[in-house]
């Protein structure tokens, strides 16, 4: 991946197998996030690091604090009573590290 930085402009880790929605977060996605942000931020490029899967109320600060600028977070909003009360419950915990 060292090698494609440079000609990426968004880089996806996928944080659950893909496949299915609904899946448990994957923690050691974590030190994937964090890893990639210090091989960008040492080369001084402006790629995002977006992530995907399993991403709810419960992780969404601790991936935000390790460097993700995107999430994406499907079941744990859709599959909520309120998606929109959701959405802001994720919106607060990330900003929190923001």
């Amino acid at each position: 991946i060292e090698e494609a930085l440079p000609f990426a402009d968004f880089i996806l880790i996928m944080s659950v197998n893909p496949g299915f929605g609904g899946q448990k977060f994957i923690q050691t996605s974590i030190e994937k996030v964090k890893r990639l942000r210090e091989m960008i931020s040492a080369r001084g490029l402006d790629s995002r690091i977006e992530i995907d899967g399993g991403i709810d109320e419960n992780n969404i600060g601790e991936v935000v604090e390790a460097g993700a600028e995107l999430v994406v977070s499907g079941s744990s909003i859709f599959g909520k009573e309120d998606p929109t009360e959701a959405v802001r419950e994720m919106i607060d915990k990330a900003t929190v590290w923001v």
